[in-house]
């Protein structure tokens, strides 16, 4: 570890007076589950950002400049941060230091009343004490009133008091810990690329704070520090794009106690990109902040439209999906008590945020379009063409909309469907191909496997419009089945399937459909992948066959595995070119068969990333996506050229 320089302090007293005792830590081991999520990845990772939120919120507070996050080569973390240091005098309750008590008792901290922090994005976790209880061993070092305080434990147990060892000439606090191996079964391995998104985030939420990645484990250092905040999110997200106006638009404020930074920049695109914040917290299900600023846009765009005669009566108006096409958009707030709902506790509940960041964003984002006439003009041109896309696209969705069971007779030669009703034990195989559709209707399950052959590749939608992504066949056909509608119009409770399954073949071509449709997904049914609906089927590349004994193998390791076992004389091995070379038997015994496949669910832990993978590997842009590849050719296994 290494002193980072001490930070100015902000008016407001922190010490142990404001940490409060909530509850206990006993149930945190035996159900670990219940207070981080999973012990998977994501568990492991929420670890780090327990901490790391405790760090941003003595930011939030005034007390912190900068943060380093090191990932040591036996996967242990440190998290450092220059702020006051973790309070150390003896708590009022329950006699022990606070910074102890803090790391042993569950929801203990200063964010749960007192006047420690005015905002935390920590509230909506559950501190240290989880990470403590979770972790093999943790060690606490605090520089706090010239002393150097250090404290371990070992699975959340203190091994002994507090101490005193040395003097220090600057503030801040120190947590490194190592996660328990046996309570993260399937992983104790810190994923660098995960580490990277959410710093880089929280650097960008919170203007000048610096930020640094250490990973030891092969010497690579990433430092994230972004003056421009929020504005400079949106110019990152839309760095693969071509923008319609150079310079974000940045409105920030303060109304009552509520801060808000809002910035947004078009491109040529069609699709939506907006992500919303509140206290740090990515709101994935949106809330009341969200709910201001869409309504804010859409009322500022239709007034100076038709105030400036662009827009005209015939027009009618522009919809909420007209102005936000191509749209880019951070919406950060800072809340001093935030609500938070919804089934991941990720949506902001706070009735009067509505009003503050729509008001706030009103008056701030008219006087940006008088002031700038021509940027003005091209937003709204823009979304005027989207209006008139949109009214030629609603006759062609009339199309999509499934209003009986009768309508499936409509899609002569498609779809093949299941005989159960049931969405939650049905699935459709979305099947590249006449030849593989064939093999898959014939040996599928028809009591709960519907079967849809498409003929060709659908178009890319993240280059069309929705007029001409629904005068395709193709998506019509798969738009119908699914039977949920797309866009606005979305309901995911018609769900014809609880699984849709992309099977394609193992080459370059069927890569490039299964892109296509999770483009598709992605972009106009994103809800289907937040339920986990959306899965890959895995078809097997090999087929080892010896004597009367038939093997199959899904990847290379396996097939070398595979041969190293049965020897390598007298093998008759095919190679997989296509789902069509096998016959129906084969077909759902390797791939359909519930008790013997292998699926892929489609999640999306970082919907950040995933947007900007999409818009690179699937947008106008060439020279971003030649670096993607030159950048990870190297990885390919498997090219067929």
């Amino acid at each position: 570890m290494y002193p980072l320089e001490g930070t100015h302090l902000s008016n407001q007293v922190y010490d142990e007076s404001q940490i409060q005792v909530l509850e206990g830590l006993e149930a945190v081991r035996k159900r670990p589950g219940m207070y981080i999520g999973s012990t998977s990845s994501r568990g492991l990772h929420h670890l780090v950002w327990e901490i790391v939120d405790n760090a941003v919120d003595e930011a939030l507070a005034g007390r912190c400049t900068k943060i380093i996050v090191q990932v040591h080569p036996d996967n242990s973390v440190s998290v450092i941060d220059n702020g006051a240091g973790f309070p150390v005098g003896i708590h009022s309750k329950t006699g022990r230091p606070a910074v102890e008590t803090a790391l042993t008792v569950l929801h203990a901290g200063g964010k749960f009343g007192g006047s420690g922090y005015k905002v935390s994005g920590g509230l909506h976790g559950v501190g240290a004490s989880v990470v403590n209880a979770l972790s093999k061993n943790l060690k606490v070092e605090v520089h706090r009133e010239g002393n150097l305080y250090v404290q371990e434990y070992e699975r959340g147990v203190p091994l002994y008091d507090l101490k005193i060892m040395g003097t220090t000439d600057h503030t801040g606090t120190t947590v490194t810990f190592t996660p328990d191996d046996k309570i993260f079964t399937e992983t104790t391995s810190f994923e660098i690329d995960i580490l990277q998104s959410r710093l880089r985030e929280l650097a960008f939420l919170n203007a000048g704070l610096e930020i640094q990645l250490e990973d030891e484990r092969d010497e690579k250092a990433y430092n994230y520090c972004y003056s421009g905040g929020v504005a400079a999110f949106v110019e990152y997200i839309n760095r693969t794009k071509d923008v319609l106006h150079e310079e974000p638009v940045f409105v920030s404020g303060v109304r009552d106690d509520v801060t808000i930074d809002v910035a947004l920049q078009y491109n040529d695109g069609y699709a939506t990109t907006m992500f919303s914040f509140a206290n740090n917290i990515n709101t994935h299900e949106g809330g009341t902040h969200e709910s201001g600023f869409k309504s804010a846009l859409t009322r500022v765009m239709n007034d100076y439209a038709r105030k400036m005669g662009i827009l005209k009566d015939s027009d009618s108006k522009l919809s909420g999906d007209d102005v936000r096409e191509g749209l880019a958009a951070i919406i950060s707030v800072k809340v001093p008590e935030p609500q938070f709902e919804g089934q991941t506790k990720t949506k902001l509940g706070n009735s009067e945020v509505r009003g503050i960041v729509d008001g706030l964003f009103s008056d701030k984002f008219s006087a940006f379009l008088e002031e700038n006439p021509a940027v003005a003009k091209r937003i709204v041109e823009k979304s005027l063409t989207a209006a008139r896309a949109r009214e030629a696209a609603r006759k062609a969705r009339e199309l999509t909309r499934r209003k009986s069971a009768l309508e499936v007779s409509s899609l002569p030669g498609k779809l093949a469907d299941c005989s159960t009703k049931d969405a939650s034990i049905s699935e459709i195989y979305i099947v590249e191909g006449d030849s593989a559709g064939g093999s898959a209707k014939q040996g599928r399950d028809r009591s709960f496997q519907a079967i849809l052959p498409l003929r060709g590749k659908i178009i890319n939608v993240e280059k069309a419009r929705l007029d001409k992504i629904f005068s395709n066949n193709e998506i019509r056909s798969i738009i119908t089945a699914i039977g949920t509608g797309v866009g606005e119009e979305f309901e995911l409770d018609k769900v014809r399937y609880h699984k849709i399954v992309i099977m394609t073949d193992a080459d370059v071509d069927g890569s490039h459909i299964r892109i296509l449709l999770l483009t598709l997904f992605y972009r106009f049914m994103k809800p289907l992948i937040d339920a986990g609906y959306v899965y890959i089927a895995q078809p097997p590349l090999y087929k080892i066959q010896k004597g009367k004994s038939v093997r199959y193998a899904y990847t290379d390791n396996e097939l070398d595995r595979i041969l190293t076992e049965t020897g390598r004389n007298g093998i008759s091995l095919q190679r997989y070119k296509g789902l069509g070379e096998m016959n129906p038997n084969q077909l759902w015994e390797t791939t359909m068969d519930p008790d013997g496949r292998t699926l892929l669910q489609v999640g999306m832990d970082d919907a950040m990333e995933a947007d900007m993978i999409f818009s690179m590997l699937m947008g106008d842009k060439v020279e971003p996506r030649r670096e993607f590849i030159e950048q990870h050719a190297r990885y390919v296994r498997n090219l067929d050229i």
